[in-house]
């Protein structure tokens, strides 16, 4: 194993172990050793938030440690951060936030710095967002994608609501694109979403995917 994959395996590990001080001290040697701050996000750090949210599934993690991954994850990306270089072209503009009654930011906060990160400019509007507050900021900054997050089964009701509301204000060409954890690919489909995004990544492919074609 090469030392640059060793470091990225590194990465995946003290976010699994819940290791945040480690967190910070392996975001910088990865940055003296030439890997990307992005590589870094992508291939190290958000990996191993997903595997811990595949333990959490399985139920060999419980929310304690879901909280701990989130903080060691936190405290890389402060590290990372500043490094990544921003585009000078403004490439599209998308607005995203968590919807009404729902309180989770975690997924929506690695999208956010991710597709921050690759020069889109993004409105997070936080959490617990009414539908009306996704249309104001969609129609001030004149959005090009609109990102929901829901991580309940009883608020991914409310993006249904979004996606009416965006279309009664006159912003039909605005794409919508969904995730979180009780969302699936035939939810976004059956409520006229433009794309499911299982993960970051898959959201920033997404985006790219839309506004690059």
């Amino acid at each position: 194993m090469s030392s640059k994959e060793e470091l990225l395996k590194r990465m995946v590990d003290v976010v699994v172990n819940l290791n945040v001080e480690e967190a910070k001290k392996i975001a910088e040697e990865a940055l003296e050793s030439g890997i990307s701050p992005l590589e870094a996000i992508n291939e190290g750090f958000s990996k191993g938030l997903r595997r811990v949210g595949e333990l959490f599934e399985n139920k060999e993690y419980f929310l304690a440690d879901m909280i701990m991954a989130a903080e060691a994850f936190k405290a890389g990306m402060e590290v990372l951060t500043p490094h990544i270089k921003k585009g000078g072209k403004k490439k599209g503009v998308i607005v995203i936030g968590t919807v009404k009654d729902d309180i989770h930011d975690l997924g929506k906060n690695i999208v956010t710095t991710l597709l921050s990160s690759e020069g889109y400019e993004v409105h997070d509007l936080g959490i617990d967002v009414p539908a009306e507050e996704f249309v104001r900021k969609a129609q001030e900054v004149k959005a090009d994608i609109v990102g929901l997050s829901a991580l309940l089964t009883t608020t991914m009701e409310r993006i249904p609501e979004v996606i009416e509301a965006l279309k009664e204000a006159g912003l039909d060409k605005v794409k919508v694109i969904v995730g979180g954890r009780p969302v699936t690919p035939e939810f976004a489909e059956e409520v006229g979403a433009d794309a499911y995004c299982e993960d970051a990544i898959k959201a920033l492919n997404v985006v790219k995917k839309i506004l690059e074609g």
